[in-house]
């Protein structure tokens, strides 16, 4: 009983914390889209393929994103908890359509492609945000918190979309949607029993996601370093991220 009070301690500090998060949000002045964003160092040609480097360096995420949907739908039954067999065919699901999605986006940098690029990448972040609340906290409403989970994700981009088309773009509620998961992850971790998913893998995850956010940022200065870009290579440590997570998927 004690252990029970404990947990439930634990839960409303997170719901209390995640509520205080979407508070802050509503103080920050709506941020618009940097159409600088648009402007990735790659700019090489090859095969009629514009930006080649950044187009074709998603090919991981079809490939990684294809096995997890394959391994989850015909061997998941003897590794994956029942009820979040949906949760784990949807993020490899997600990671599937990045792969097309980005592709997309990088051939022709621009706001409208960039909304098919995050939509995918909305369903990952927010399918993996709900595995981890079945695997730590419980399963109990695991379904249903992945079904809102979606249905925010995919709201703030629309949202996002919505308001550059009016002329005053809003990245906030997309931003925390990116971002609140891969904060509350590493929180939850620390403070509940893991549960049948080894927690190691989960650390090297996110530890692949923060190096992919770094090479992002300094797109431009390693293309002066490498003979390709920052982009380029944060796509392949993206996409190392959920290889990882189907490894830990294996030796449950």
């Amino acid at each position: 009983m004690k252990e029970i009070n404990k947990k439930k301690e634990k839960v409303t500090a997170l719901v209390l914390l995640l509520f205080i998060g979407c508070i802050a949000m509503t103080f920050v002045n709506p941020v618009c889209q940097d159409m600088d964003y648009h402007r990735f160092a790659d700019r090489n040609e090859y095969f009629s393929i514009p930006n080649f480097w950044n187009v074709v360096s998603n090919l991981p995420f079809l490939i990684i994103g294809g096995l997890g949907m394959l391994f989850v739908a015909f061997k998941g039954n003897n590794r994956v908890t029942k009820i979040l067999q949906l949760n784990y065919f949807i993020f490899f699901f997600g990671i599937l359509l990045t792969g097309f999605g980005s592709s997309y986006y990088h051939w022709n940098p621009n706001n409208q492609t960039l909304v098919w690029d995050r939509l995918p990448m909305t369903i990952s972040f927010m399918s993996v945000f709900s595995i981890i609340i079945g695997e730590y906290i419980g399963t109990k409403y695991a379904r249903v918190i992945l079904l809102s989970f979606l249905t925010l994700g995919i709201c703030s981009v629309f949202y996002w979309n919505y308001t550059e088309s009016i002329g005053c773009g809003d990245l906030r509620m997309y931003m925390a949607v990116q971002f609140f998961p891969m904060i509350l992850i590493p929180i939850i971790m620390i403070l509940f029993k893991p549960g049948n998913y080894p927690a190691k893998y989960l650390w090297f995850v996110l530890l692949a996601y923060i190096v992919a956010k770094v090479f992002e940022r300094f797109d431009l200065e390693i293309a002066y370093l490498l003979p390709i870009s920052g982009h380029t290579i944060k796509h392949l440590f993206a996409a190392l991220a959920p290889l990882i997570f189907l490894m830990g998927l294996k030796n449950k």
